[in-house]
């Protein structure tokens, strides 16, 4: 297995070449029309083009991913997550084509990636899940059925989509007249987003903690569960900010997780890595399966910074057969405290709308312990067909306050020209004593923020030192650049541009 063919863009695709280069392998990447010049496309060994920009034309078609891998002579396929990275279809296209894929079985993803389905393993394995339907209610559910499966169920409670994830398909209801609307909503989205209508009813808890453990599994038996994951912080279901480990979890608590994660792994026969996520009862201990995730996660960073273990390198060694060699009671005793801020092309000040457009200069924090996974660098474009997550700044530190202190700076020196980001969000949201003191739960975020009435995330005279501070290095860059227009590989790309596109690769 020397070439491995990354079935994604962004920021995962360039970590995930990443890996294979420090394990002496080729890469391929594969690319839509708009990401003709993406970072991960001049980063890759090779690039095969595959449609036009829309995903469900692109990265979205299987046939499409396993020709590339064909004629590129990859001999595997790592899907990264999103995308395809949960459809049973390209692990069972890679088998009928003689491809690894780089993940679980396509009967795993198909088991766990129907949550319904997942919650019934769990509940076999021993392990409490939150109370809600046992199975989906399709679009054969009459308006009686739904509202005797909610009343069973109680109020609050959450209408969800069986398949698919991200918050996409769920609605909170509060009470019995809401919950037409919301089903039709929950439906609509998740035909959409997942091409399955199919919900059912959860159990709302009024203010949990969410935590989740990563697994590794190979193929001779062995099942290792990581330290946990803390990603309560959410804004309307999709996290923004994880952590590890978490401040609510004793080393008691620890075990008993692990286990809970390691026993549903096992009843289903899982290899490769996944996670297993929990709602939490802070006051008393309890936890609750919620689903589990087959794929890499966005925030898989933050164990490698607590634990040093490289968990894409390890996807692929067990995708070759190797066995887990990794010493299991040191991988549920941290090391120190790591945080992610997942940093998007959104306006904070905007209800959070996208802001696709080109990045005109672009600074990343450095120093020790500081670690920015991006997919993009100056000069180049934010699409408007993709998830916009531009990077995830993840730092670490001796422990949660240095770690805090450490993401602060870090925050402070990232700039963006052309876009509007997360970043002011974040500087906001890391200053507030509830995060300090890490008194936060799946509610925090959405209630603070509804409190902040339109309030601009930077005062007047902050963002105007930082909008002088970017002017000022958007002048020079253009200044280095000369009047002639120095050209750099497609138009409107400079020195200036080529340079931060290789400091954007360190």
């Amino acid at each position: 297995m020397n070439k491995i063919l990354i079935a994604n863009r962004g920021e995962i695709a360039v970590r995930i070449i990443r890996a294979c280069r420090d394990l002496g392998l080729s890469s391929v990447a594969v690319y839509s029309e708009c990401d003709r010049g993406a970072l991960h496309v001049r980063f890759a060994d090779e690039a095969v083009p595959i449609g036009p920009s829309p995903p469900s034309e692109s990265y979205l078609q299987v046939d499409a991913i396993v020709d590339a891998a064909r004629r590129s002579g990859a001999a595997a396929v790592h899907p990264g997550y999103g995308f395809l990275a949960e459809n049973a279809a390209l692990p069972r296209a890679c088998q009928e084509s003689g491809l690894v894929f780089i993940g679980p079985t396509p009967e795993a993803i198909e088991l766990m990636g129907s949550k319904t389905a997942a919650r019934r393993a769990a509940t076999e394995a021993g392990v409490t899940v939150v109370p809600g339907t046992s199975d989906p209610l399709g679009a054969a559910a009459s308006d009686a059925d739904l509202t005797a499966a909610a009343a069973a169920v109680g109020y609050p409670l959450l209408v969800k989509a069986v398949s698919g994830g991200g918050g996409k398909g769920m609605r909170a209801v509060s009470a019995p007249a809401d919950l037409p609307h919301a089903v039709r909503a929950a439906r609509s989205e998740a035909a959409s987003s997942f091409g399955d209508a199919a919900i059912y009813f959860e159990r709302r808890l009024t203010q949990p903690r969410h935590v989740e453990v990563q697994l590794l599994a190979d193929h001779h038996g062995t099942i290792l569960a990581f330290v946990e994951r803390e990603c309560s912080i959410q804004r309307r279901h999709q996290k923004v900010i994880e952590e590890s480990p978490s401040v609510a979890v004793s080393p008691a608590l620890r075990a008993r997780l692990a286990a809970a994660a390691v026993s549903v792994a096992a009843r289903v026969g899982y290899t490769n890595a996944g996670t297993i996520e929990f709602l939490l009862d802070d006051e008393t201990g309890a936890f609750f399966f919620l689903e589990m995730n087959t794929r890499l996660q966005v925030e898989h960073p933050v164990t490698e910074m607590v634990t040093g273990v490289d968990l894409v390198q390890w996807q692929i060694r067990i995708a070759r057969g190797e066995p887990l060699t990794l010493d299991p009671t040191r991988l549920l005793e941290p090391a120190g405290h790591a945080i992610e801020c997942r940093v998007y092309a959104e306006d904070p000040d905007n209800q959070f709308l996208p802001s696709p457009g080109r990045i005109l200069a672009m600074r990343t924090p450095a120093g020790p312990a500081v670690r920015d996974d991006t997919g993009v660098a100056a000069g180049l474009d934010v699409p408007m067909f993709y998830d916009p997550l531009i990077s995830k700044l993840i730092v670490w530190g001796a422990d949660r306050r240095q770690a805090t202190a450490r993401m602060t700076r870090a925050l402070r020196e990232y700039q963006v020209v052309g876009i509007k980001t997360t970043l002011p969000f974040f500087r906001w949201l890391l200053g507030r004593p509830e995060f300090a003191d890490g008194r936060f739960d799946t509610t925090f975020l959405d209630r603070v923020l509804q409190q902040r009435n339109g309030q601009p995330f930077e005062s007047r005279d902050e963002e105007g030192v930082r909008r002088a501070a970017m002017v000022a290095a958007l002048y020079a860059c253009r200044r280095s650049t000369g009047s002639s227009g120095d050209r750099g590989d497609r138009p409107g790309v400079g020195r200036w541009q080529r340079q931060a596109r290789v400091d954007g690769l360190r």
